[in-house]
C-alpha cells in the first residue's frame, strides 16, 4: 500500500484557534493515525464534588456490611453500585 504524504500541521496561536482549525479538517490529512500508540495517564485523577446524601440507617449498615465482606470502604461501594445503575439505565433509554 502506498505511503500518502500528509500536510503539515499548522502552528496556532492559541488553544482556540487549534480548535477552530481542527472543527473544519479532516486530522487523516495531517496525522497517520495508524502509527498511533495508546496514552496512559496513570496520575489523571477524575473530577469529583463532594454531595450529602440522607439514607436509612438499615440501609447504611447493610452497605457497610457488604463493603465490610468485599473489603472495600462503603462509599466506593456506593459509587460502584451507582455508576453499574447508571450505566443499566442509560441501556434502557430512560
Amino acid at each position: 500500500m502506498a505511503k500518502r504524504k500528509l500536510k503539515p500541521i499548522p502552528r496556532f496561536a492559541s488553544d482556540e484557534e487549534a480548535a477552530k482549525f481542527w472543527d473544519t479538517h479532516d486530522s487523516t490529512e495531517y496525522i497517520d493515525w495508524s502509527r498511533a500508540q495508546r496514552a496512559v495517564f496513570p496520575n489523571l485523577k477524575l473530577t469529583t464534588q463532594t454531595i450529602s446524601l440522607r439514607m436509612p440507617a438499615g440501609l447504611l449498615a447493610e452497605l457497610r456490611m457488604i463493603a465490610n465482606s468485599r473489603d472495600i470502604p462503603y462509599q466506593s461501594l456506593i459509587k460502584q453500585i451507582l455508576a453499574e445503575r447508571v450505566r443499566e439505565e442509560l441501556r434502557r433509554g430512560r
